[in-house]
């Protein structure tokens, strides 16, 4: 009786330390199952319960739960910086100063420390190695025959675009010329990375302004595409992780941006398929070192208060 007593009270006092972290993620299903897995090894005291959906679609379910007071996610880890450059500014997320990013480039976690790069997801152009020739800078593109040649991901649509209109609009010698002369040459951006792909491996576009790991994913499967990561620099996402100020598990949640922040987890991020932030670590076959690209960073707090503008003048730019 003394021995049932005893292991009853063990695995009362075990329930009631038992911290479960709610998740909420854009990575695929497949992906988001081996991060959860990887990081429930590490700490096998606190359950995971996620939930997958877009970047868009999670951020119209936490309007839903502010808007009803009931916020449940204690984690977020999502595609771009841009929406949760947007609750930071309406408080909504917890700053963690201990976080573990030295070593780390400054352009990929905020500076106030509310929200941390896992990754670099950078745009890069790529083309049909059958009937285009590769370019250096992205202003090379902008010939006459290429005149409605150009698969590009329409920023009303895709994050990674939008991210990218952002960072390039103020760097000289893109800036929105670029884009005016796209429209120039018949450019009609639309949908996202996936149809932009296809037209660029189907041979309706000779070049695409597209995310650097379905490029070099279709690569290696045999499709005739090839990636360029120009020198005037490339745009990049860093499916950014953060913690909701109104957090029910913050020091698990604290946990789970320390492992994805650590080697083990930029160790992960290699194996499943894109550039670590952690430059030590070795990045997949077919992949540069990040000292070997330029980074274009974006500025979320400017592109947070200007979105709407710039947005506006992108409809503008293509006739919208």
């Amino acid at each position: 009786m003394r021995l049932l007593t005893t292991l009853a009270l063990t695995l009362m006092v075990g329930t009631a330390n038992a911290q479960t972290l709610t998740l909420y993620t854009s990575q695929s299903p497949e992906i988001a199952q081996q991060t959860v897995d990887a990081f429930q090894a590490k700490y096998p005291d606190i359950k995971v319960e996620w939930t997958r959906n877009g970047t868009s679609q999670l951020m119209n379910v936490i309007r839903a739960e502010i808007a009803a007071g009931d916020l449940k996610p204690d984690v977020l880890l999502v595609a771009d910086t841009i929406n949760l450059g947007q609750l930071k500014s309406e408080g909504r997320l917890l700053a963690y100063p201990e976080a573990k990013v030295d070593g780390y480039d400054a352009g990929t976690f905020d500076k106030d420390k509310t929200f941390f790069g896992t990754k670099i997801i950078s745009t890069g152009i790529a083309y049909n190695t059958q009937t285009a020739q590769p370019v250096e800078t992205w202003n090379e593109l902008l010939v006459e025959d290429n005149k409605g040649q150009i698969a590009v991901p329409s920023p009303l649509y895709s994050g990674a675009a939008l991210n990218h209109l952002h960072s390039v609009i103020d760097v000289d010698g893109i800036g929105w010329d670029f884009y005016k002369k796209l429209a120039e040459l018949d450019i009609a951006p639309d949908g996202g990375n996936g149809p932009a792909l296809k037209a660029v491996a189907s041979g309706l576009a000779k070049y695409g302004i597209i995310a650097d790991a379905d490029v070099i994913r279709a690569k290696a499967s045999g499709s005739p595409v090839d990636l360029i990561f120009p020198k005037d620099g490339v745009s990049f996402i860093t499916e950014p992780v953060a913690i909701l100020s109104t957090a029910k598990e913050p020091e698990a949640a604290k946990r789970f941006v320390d492992f994805l922040l650590s080697r083990e987890g930029q160790e992960l991020v290699a194996q499943q398929g894109n550039l670590p932030i952690d430059a030590s670590v070795t990045p997949p076959e077919g992949f540069p070192t990040l000292s070997d690209i330029k980074l274009l960073p974006m500025d979320a707090d400017k592109a947070v208060e200007s979105d709407q503008e710039v947005r506006e003048q992108f409809t503008e730019v293509f006739g919208g």
